[in-house]
């Protein structure tokens, strides 16, 4: 006798009945990505834009509306252009590497335990990738562009050079290829990836964030000291937690400037 589908693999059920493995993976992935992405970036966008809870921002100092604007219409073309391609032509791979979309679910233990491990590789291998992309070379040909936005907002997390896009991409994939999960398995740790970045990168600090509750975990505060300083003194590389630039010293800048009370209005 088959063993009875869950509310939730009927659903599942019902989105791989409608699409082949390769549009979920690929075409299917990017739009729930671009959902996500968009639909969690653009509040912090409009708070700063119409000065909405200004008691948070990290910063004083806003963006304007056409500095706003343009870059939401590059990260249109970067996605389109870099992401959406990528995504197409690493198919192959993921699926040599054991990727599937078929019923049954894993199980929840499955699903956590590897959600966790993609969090700590991704952060580990971040934090080296970032690092480097802040040595002089490379700092001045790749990664100022995504420094341009020296006021951050949740947008900009993914604002950066095309190569910078495939060089610090890969820290977020490489879990995922090496333990070959469900679809649904990396749809998750890809969402939650989304909401992480984007909210490092929202400028704006609230009694609710995160990094309020959660050990260990970096946060808009965090990452936006990284942002408003010279790009040779910012450190704070990691992506998701405070550890990494704990264990290798490149927060002591910004340990101090906590220790003496900055003012979290003040730009340095």
């Amino acid at each position: 006798m088959a063993a009875p589908v869950s509310g939730l693999e009927s659903a599942w059920q019902l989105v791989t009945a409608n699409f082949t493995e390769f549009q979920l993976a690929t075409v299917i992935t990017f739009l729930l990505h671009e959902t996500v992405f968009f639909l969690s970036g653009l509040p912090s966008l409009l708070f700063e834009r119409f000065g909405l809870f200004a008691k948070y921002k990290i910063q004083k100092k806003s963006n304007t509306s056409a500095y706003q604007n343009r870059c939401v219409l590059r990260l249109i073309l970067y996605h389109v252009c870099v992401n959406l391609p990528v995504m197409i032509f690493s198919y192959p791979a993921f699926k040599f590497m054991g990727l599937r979309s078929s019923l049954p679910l894993p199980h929840w233990t499955v699903v956590v335990s590897q959600v966790l491990f993609y969090f700590v590789l991704e952060d580990f291998i971040f934090y080296w990738g970032h690092r480097a992309l802040h040595t002089k070379w490379l700092y001045k040909h790749v990664h100022s562009v995504h420094h341009e936005y020296a006021t951050p907002f949740g947008l900009t997390s993914e604002y950066a050079h095309p190569a910078e896009i495939l060089f610090l991409g890969f820290a977020t994939i490489v879990g995922p290829a090496l333990t070959g999960p469900h679809l649904f398995t990396l749809w998750l740790w890809m969402v939650l990836r989304v909401l992480e970045t984007v909210e490092a990168h929202s400028g704006y600090h609230f009694p609710w964030s995160p990094s309020n509750f959660l050990p260990l975990y970096g946060g808009s505060d965090f990452h936006d000291y990284h942002h408003r300083v010279l790009y040779t003194k910012s450190g704070n590389y990691a992506s998701t937690f405070v550890y990494m630039d704990w264990l290798f010293g490149t927060d002591k800048d910004y340990r101090k400037a906590k220790a003496g009370g900055e003012n979290e209005g003040k730009n340095l």
